[in-house]
């Protein structure tokens, strides 16, 4: 999407440059709750017929609005309960030394979001373990050999207030 802020009944325009009405608007929101939902009863809650609706989710899609479908996984559930947020210096502000970090990052186990960031960090992970044991294991065995790291800086979260996958249409 373009820098444009995003508010409920504001106008917004896809990559292609058509603007987003309405219905639009609705079926991404119904899609954001449940990306499992038939097309017909998609159609159903944004007041279009079944066909139209495909047509406009197949719009979406082909203009990048819609990314994917995913299913959302209980990280309780599957020994990833522990969340840890942990902040990286680099030793060089190099486009090389950012490259070799990048590519490494994408690696670490677990690694569920990295962002290159302003400020005090040059990079910020968001990283899923069983417990401390095994974060421990993967700081000792991944992180600490991560190319051009000079400091890592990790965050237990205690509790997670806010965690969503939905963006504000």
């Amino acid at each position: 999407m373009s820098a444009t802020k995003v508010r409920a009944g504001s106008r917004v325009s896809d990559p292609a440059g058509a603007e987003l009405d309405r219905v639009d608007r609705a079926i991404l929101r119904q899609l954001q709750r449940d990306a499992s939902i038939s097309n017909v009863a998609l159609a159903d809650k944004v007041n279009l017929s079944a066909p139209a609706c495909l047509r406009r989710v197949e719009r979406l899609k082909q203009a990048g609005l819609i990314r994917g479908t995913v299913a959302l996984l209980d990280p309780k559930k599957l020994n990833a309960g522990m969340l840890m947020i942990i902040g990286v210096v680099l030793d060089r502000s190099t486009p090389e030394s950012f490259a070799a970090f990048e590519k490494a990052a994408q690696k670490v186990s677990g690694c569920m979001e990295c962002h290159i960031t302003t400020g005090e960090f040059d990079c910020f992970m968001l990283v899923r373990t069983r417990d401390s044991e095994s974060f421990n294991r993967l700081h000792a065995e991944q992180l600490l050999y991560l190319p051009g790291v000079r400091q890592v800086r990790t965050f237990m979260v205690l509790k997670e207030i806010l965690s969503t996958t939905g963006f504000p249409i």
